[in-house]
């Protein structure tokens, strides 16, 4: 009862955030940036709240939690310096500066603008459609899965009432209100997650005892047994660190800071999140081991999903369960709403806009971009509620492809002027070919190392093919690298 009564009060808030978004949404720039207008703080708890979804707090804490102990903090760390703080410093003034200077709102424009390339726009585009839709519907079916177990709801049902808060506050306010929401959801993120782990390492003794019985069962439980891949490990902690630096709606944070002074504040704020959601999730998947003598498991397969889900509804009050439930749902709904938002944009921006009807009015392309808002949540719902075997395939490939195709001619085209268009579109290809066949060939339970892979070959492949093929023109080169 605690539970429905908090997640309806949640929803209230949800739409009032939307109905305030919608007055302050007129243009095009309004609704997918924000008008370029987005605080430092505010923005700091976009990135992060983007970052972090419910994978990070039943997934990969489970998960990596069991199989590394507290070994697993390394990814905390690895995400926090390097996923967040490092990718402000490196990426964040410069992409504000010459997506400005461009005059571009969405990664397939800039990479368009940058290099003098239509079709790379489009090839941007299709992947992005791709590959973060599907991506999206993972979330949505974390999320039903969690809304059926926790109210009692069917999945049916749980999938449209998550359908319906997202599209209303989207749709309605766009990047305003998701961003607002951002901090709301943030906020309770934060709390959560220390209350989380505070109230569990009670259980267990307190903080300084339950690093030590970790330490004492991690050794009986998996070390003795057999030693961990911690290859795997590293190249998780590059894959989730390093990646989302390549990923659209991350990208797209920095697109939409108010000016350059604000960005100090945004990356310290960013890495201050960072640490405290990433060493609160992590450290509660390692202490599995001390709620655990073994994982959960089914039909002869460990469940780790359920770990953590079944040690706080075993362990901690009913209204502590309903506010990290809160925390769950606000950190996979403020994901959901950056990605269904990218995947629209790729559409209806990148798509029709820049192809088909390059004069249509400013109003036109909001109201374009919130009818296709609403049908990829729509379409998300029916991939996660039906299961397509090859868009399971894609939820599985989305980051290293994502990443590996962008992130190269990305980074290399803020920073190297003697980039040229065709050294983007042989590392762009080289990363989405290297990540899908060594899927394949290693396997899905080796994605991070393929995805690590894919994200490093095309910062060889970019220059190689750069230094033997035709050079930007030099107005292009001005106007992009204007003020840097």
């Amino acid at each position: 009862m605690i539970a429905v009564i908090m997640v309806s009060v949640f929803v209230m808030l949800m739409i009032v955030v939307g109905l305030w978004g919608m007055k302050k949404t007129t243009t095009l720039n309004d609704f997918f940036l924000g008008g370029r207008s987005i605080g430092p703080v505010v923005s700091a708890f976009a990135y992060g709240t983007a970052y972090f979804s419910a994978v990070i707090f039943i997934g990969f804490a489970g998960k990596f939690g069991w199989a590394y102990g507290l070994n697993v903090l390394w990814i905390a760390l690895g995400n926090a310096f390097l996923g967040s703080f490092l990718a402000w410093i490196v990426l964040g003034r410069r992409t504000r500066v010459m997506s400005q200077n461009l005059n571009a709102m969405t990664m397939p424009e800039f990479l368009q603008s940058r290099y003098d390339g239509k079709y790379i726009k489009t090839i941007s585009a299709i992947l992005i459609f791709m590959f973060l839709l599907p991506y999206s519907a993972s979330v949505f079916k974390g999320l039903g899965y969690l809304f059926e177990v926790n109210f009692s709801i069917s999945f049916d049902s749980a999938l449209l009432i998550i359908m319906t808060i997202t599209g209303i506050y989207l749709i309605l306010g766009g990047y305003f209100a998701v961003t607002i929401t951002d901090f709301i959801q943030g906020f309770i993120m934060l709390v959560g997650a220390v209350t989380m782990a505070l109230l569990l390492s009670a259980k267990a003794g307190g903080i300084m005892a339950s690093i030590q019985a970790i330490s004492l069962n991690y050794y009986k439980h998996v070390y003795s047994v057999a030693k961990p891949d911690y290859w795997l490990l590293a190249s998780l902690i590059f894959m989730t660190s390093f990646g989302a630096w390549g990923m659209p709606q991350m990208i797209q944070k920095f697109y939409s800071v108010k000016n350059e002074k604000v960005i100090k504040i945004a990356t310290w704020t960013t890495l201050a999140f960072a640490i405290i959601i990433t060493t609160c999730a992590y450290y509660t998947g390692a202490l599995t081991h001390i709620f655990f003598d073994s994982p959960i498991m089914a039909n002869g397969k460990p469940q780790f999903d359920q770990m953590i889900p079944q040690m706080l509804i075993t362990y901690l009050p009913e209204i502590f369960v309903a506010f990290i439930l809160l925390l769950i749902l606000s950190a996979s709904m403020s994901t959901l709403s950056s990605l269904i938002l990218v995947s629209a944009s790729s559409v209806s921006i990148d798509l029709y806009k820049g192809n088909i009807n390059p004069n249509i009015s400013s109003k036109n392309s909001v109201v374009m971009m919130r009818f296709l808002s609403g049908v990829f949540i729509i379409i998300s719902y029916f991939i996660a509620r039906y299961e397509f075997s090859f868009i399971v395939t894609l939820m599985s490939l989305s980051w290293g492809v994502i990443a590996g195709g962008f992130l190269a001619p990305y980074v290399y085209g803020l920073y190297w002027k003697r980039t040229t268009l065709w050294g983007a579109k042989i590392g762009m290809i080289s990363g989405i070919v290297t990540a899908i066949i060594l899927f394949y060939v290693l396997g899905p339970a080796k994605s991070p190392m393929s995805a690590s892979i894919a994200i490093i070959i095309p910062f060889f492949v970019v220059p190689a093919v750069s230094i033997f093929t035709q050079k930007i023109n030099k107005r292009t080169l001005v106007k992009a690298f204007k003020n840097i």
